[in-house]
């Protein structure tokens, strides 16, 4: 069954990094387009990051951009999303997503792969 496992989530001051990372159960994986997305309490799950199938073209939401990059390893069958300047709006659950096509996309209905989420709290 494929699986996306996601970690690096925690509880982290205003201002400081963390690293999100999420494993593939499989290779196939390295041929899709990827993204995180994340959901707090009461909200509805929105995008954050999305990256084509090489690593060639990345998007980002408007509210993380400058401060959140996104990457990939496909020879270890890893996704990546480096959060720095950390604020106390970016705290929800953290989730990876990956989707048959090799573009990016930035809607949830774009993609048939989730990820079961990792928690970030960011405090003021």
């Amino acid at each position: 069954q494929v699986q996306l496992v996601e970690s690096g989530g925690g509880l982290v001051q205003a201002g400081a990094s963390l690293r999100l990372s999420c494993a593939a159960s499989e290779r196939t994986f390295s041929s899709y387009g990827k993204a995180w997305f994340r959901q707090a309490p009461g909200k509805e799950r929105e995008f954050v990051a999305t990256i084509n199938w090489n690593g060639g073209r990345t998007d980002y939401a408007d509210s993380v951009k400058g401060r959140f990059t996104i990457s990939r390893d496909n020879a270890k069958n890893m996704l990546y999303l480096q959060m720095n300047s950390l604020r106390p709006e970016d705290t929800a659950a953290y989730y990876c997503a990956a989707r048959w096509e090799a573009a990016t996309a930035n809607r949830r209905d774009d993609y048939e792969y989730w990820g079961q989420g990792t928690q970030v709290t960011v405090s003021s």
